[in-house]
């Protein structure tokens, strides 16, 4: 049970309330689950008082009902009360498998659709709920987060809209650029790293690794990613490198310069198992052009670590990496929609994280601090020294 010396010092802000989205539903079902079993098996000196009035449950999701009209307009609607509850909405705006029906067409549902359905749940409690937080596993218009140019800015907008409508605090994974939070400098902000379960992933599955400088680096793909591959080099304590795109700026194909050659700097790789890291694979152009570059100078086994998979051009350009030898796995975790054809492939290691949102959702509705769970050191630490010690005893 988590916490639960620090939880049961606190009260809790208002009954528990998840509210996952079709969109979320699966990985919001493992959510309440872990909820579930730890708060049953929980006791309170004070769980009599009315404050822990519907503190255990078997289940703490609201679902919410978002019909629509033949012309694809929408509402929400949700059928119990929520006055007073501490609500956690939780939605994924890249899942495209899920339709809607537009004067008799089908129509896959986009982000901007998912946004929407969130602006939607959030009017449909009207203000009744003690407190909102909406947790975005990925941040909505992320990739549009500073403006280069007389163009829109919708990151910022989208983050100001929400607090306008009453939410208090957000939660997202591994934000593309978290400076994003200025635009709303007095509401909370989360951006959560899977840094601990990344490498947890890792190791559960390959058992064959030598985690030191002599047999494994970090790899950034670009100059974008390198924060993030120097606190898991320097947590792990083995050397980093990165590649830097050399782009031909007179040119400009499918909307973006295009690159003429990938750029290494780092120490030798030869020999040495590499994880290349990064937050998001889009079509995996660049994950794959950085194995490539890091097989011609003789790297051993690659892995290709992201947060969020989305692989937008399908899955053929991996299988062909992986056939030709390029990647050994490809690492991302389940806080968005994965395709029952990429949980299918022999290369993929896919990261639960539906126990790690657990933790925060518990901690955070007792209103205690979570600055021990946004720091995956000590876990890291932990989890690899259990590992080395398993392999000297396998030797």
């Amino acid at each position: 049970m988590p916490n639960d010396e620090r939880i049961l010092e606190t009260m809790p802000t208002g009954t528990l309330g998840l509210i996952p989205t079709d969109s979320c539903l699966e990985l919001g079902e493992k959510v309440n689950q872990y909820l579930a079993t730890w708060r049953e098996n929980r006791e309170h000196q004070h769980q009599d008082e009315a404050a822990f009035k519907d503190y255990y449950k078997e289940s703490y999701i609201i679902k919410p009902y978002t019909p629509r009209f033949g012309s694809g307009e929408a509402k929400c609607v949700i059928n119990q009360s929520v006055r007073g509850y501490d609500l956690y909405i939780m939605v994924d705006v890249t899942n495209y498998s899920l339709t809607y029906s537009v004067c008799g067409q089908t129509n896959h549902m986009s982000p901007d659709d998912h946004y929407a359905d969130l602006k939607r749940v959030i009017a449909a409690v009207g203000g009744k709920a003690r407190r909102i937080t909406v947790i975005l596993p990925f941040l909505y218009e992320s990739r549009q987060h500073r403006r280069t140019g007389r163009e829109s800015l919708d990151c910022p907008i989208a983050l100001q809209e929400l607090v306008n409508m009453g939410v208090d605090n957000i939660i997202t994974f591994d934000a593309h650029d978290p400076r994003v939070v200025n635009a709303i400098p007095l509401h909370g902000f989360e951006n959560v790293m899977p840094s601990y379960q990344f490498i947890k992933g890792i190791l559960k599955n390959v058992k064959d690794l030598t985690l030191d400088s002599d047999h494994l680096m970090i790899i950034s793909p670009d100059e974008g990613a390198t924060a993030r591959a120097i606190y898991l080099a320097n947590v792990l304590g083995v050397d980093m490198g990165m590649f830097y795109k050399r782009r031909d700026y007179s040119k400009i194909e499918n909307g973006r310069n295009p690159i003429v050659a990938h750029e290494f700097l780092g120490s030798n790789v030869e020999g040495k198992d590499v994880f290349i890291i990064d937050d998001m694979i889009s079509s995996g152009e660049s994950m794959i052009d950085t194995a490539r570059e890091l097989k011609k100078r003789k790297a051993n086994r690659i892995f290709v670590v992201s947060t969020f998979g989305l692989f937008t051009n399908g899955l053929a350009s991996f299988d062909k990496a992986y056939e030709e030898g390029l990647i050994y796995r490809v690492v991302t975790t389940n806080l968005i929609y994965q395709t029952p054809e990429l949980l299918s492939r022999e290369y993929y290691i896919s990261c639960d994280m539906s126990k790690y949102i657990a933790y925060l959702i518990d901690t955070l509705n007792h209103d205690a601090s979570i600055s021990d769970l946004l720091n995956p050191y000590d876990r890291i630490q932990n989890y690899v020294n259990k590992y080395n010690e398993e392999q000297k005893r396998n030797k």
